[in-house]
């Protein structure tokens, strides 16, 4: 019997939010604040991080020492090795570093998959050292913590930064990993099957995202100022022709949006300079990836299809490896850059899949109509679907329940939430009239009601 499909409007009005109108005004508990990130912050009480690169050794016992100090906010794990024997380091920076916050989602950087490029992993130890500091004084930064989970990866191919050199610009030594694969081309490809020997850093990370469910990401590179969107590969790559036209993905809108976020917010990005006579320049400081050039596996495309997480490449400098004096200003270049692109993560829809018995349905199939991607639950039945505003219709399918079919309405604002119960398939027959069937129904998804206080509001700067 065909399991009939109900389509429901969903409103979610928070006028009168406590918790709305605090992060709203300015004033917060009566106290005029800023949450301009471009202050100066106050690093009395961290651990010493000078504005130079670090080797491996340093920057363990740099991560080693933030996590002793600031055991409340931060969580040091490795996701494995490189070929090498050095470890993958992972920092948790949030009011919950140990576990998961059932309801809020995982965020993630990863910095210097390429060894020569080496902005990015000093500016991830930065940017560690800028939030575990600004949580008890910034309230944009105690809200990210508060209600995110942000996971940071320094560096994700420490053996080609061993071997680099401070000041090759344009070099590719030590882009490579010890075995000379390039990890970014060591994932696999929608587009076409990648031969490619695996290797131990991208085993890791596959292995790391397939565990935890991450929603929005940023790999960070070097060599150019730009973001740079998927898809990275083409269909036509199957047949050899790589001509730089778009590829152009189901949630194109959304990357340009969370591309622009992070050009905007960035000191060059968006005047779309090139770096050098010759180099293409890009409009608003974005582009698609095929359309810049095009390749085969690369791990954006791969957290996007394979696991429905949205990451963008950030290309943060235009010298791969530039002297050690010029961190400060790449620093104060991207640090706006990087906390406003993680934010967004809380735009667009979220919520719970749930059976009739208030159990999690896991691994249910969340599609928005128009947009040929498929995005799952976690074990906890949460789902995270990042969207710009308008009015968008979600199936919601699982084996052995009824399929449902939401309408619903995305604002600027804040997410909207929904919570979506699934009736069993079995005894559909013994299933009241469709009169009753379509009332039961609609209860059930309903039934579970927004509470305005826990509600995700965007801060104003």
């Amino acid at each position: 019997m065909e399991a009939r499909k109900n389509i429901f409007l969903i409103y979610f009005l928070l006028a009168g939010s406590t918790f709305a109108q605090s992060f709203h005004n300015p004033s917060l508990n009566g106290e005029e604040t800023s949450t301009n990130l471009g202050e100066v912050e106050s690093r009395e009480n961290a651990p010493d991080l000078e504005f130079q690169y670090h080797d491996h050794d340093q920057m363990t016992r740099y991560l080693r020492a933030v996590s002793a100090k600031y055991p409340e906010l931060t969580a040091l794990y490795s996701i494995g090795k490189s070929v090498q024997g050095r470890d993958l380091w992972v920092m948790v920076v949030s009011v919950s570093p140990y576990e998961h916050m059932i309801g809020k989602p995982d965020v993630k950087y990863v910095a210097n998959i390429h060894g020569n490029e080496a902005v990015g992993r000093e500016l991830l130890l930065h940017l560690i050292q800028y939030l575990v500091t600004s949580y008890a004084t910034d309230p944009y930064v105690k809200w990210l913590l508060d209600n995110t989970r942000i996971h940071l990866m320094p560096s994700m191919n420490p053996d080609g930064f061993a071997i680099s050199r401070e000041g090759q610009c344009d070099t590719i030594h030590g882009r490579h990993n010890a075995r000379r694969h390039d990890l970014n081309r060591n994932f696999p490809d929608f587009f076409k099957a990648n031969t490619k020997q695996p290797q131990p850093e991208t085993e890791a990370v596959k292995q790391w995202i397939s565990k935890i469910q991450f929603v929005l990401s940023g790999s960070l590179h070097g060599g150019a100022l730009v973001a740079s969107y998927p898809f990275d590969n083409t269909p036509s790559s199957m047949f050899q022709n790589y001509e730089h036209t778009p590829s152009i993905s189901p949630d194109d809108d959304v990357f340009k949006h969370l591309s622009l976020v992070y050009s905007k917010n960035h000191a060059k990005m968006s005047r779309g300079v090139s770096c050098k006579s010759g180099s293409p320049r890009f409009e608003n400081g974005i582009t698609n990836g095929a359309a810049w050039y095009p390749l085969t596996g690369g791990m954006q495309d791969y957290n996007y299809l394979w696991h429905g997480c949205m990451e963008v490449t950030l290309e943060i400098s235009c010298c791969k490896y530039p002297p050690a004096h010029e961190l400060p200003k790449y620093w104060q270049d991207n640090k706006q850059s990087l906390i406003k692109y993680l934010a967004e993560v809380h735009r667009g829809a979220h919520g719970f899949v749930m059976d009739e018995n208030n159990n999690p349905v896991e691994r249910a199939a969340i599609k928005i109509k128009g947009r040929d991607v498929n995005y799952h639950t976690t074990n906890f039945g949460e789902f995270w679907r990042i969207l710009l505003p308008g009015t968008y219709r979600m199936d919601i399918s699982a084996e052995g329940y009824l399929p449902q079919e939401v309408e619903f309405i995305v604002i600027d604002s804040h997410p909207t939430l929904l919570n979506v119960t699934l009736r069993s398939a079995k005894d559909v027959t013994t299933r009241p009239t469709t009169s009753e069937s379509e009332e039961a129904m609609t209860t059930s998804i309903i039934t579970t009601t927004m509470d305005p206080e826990e509600t995700i509001v965007f801060p104003e700067d």
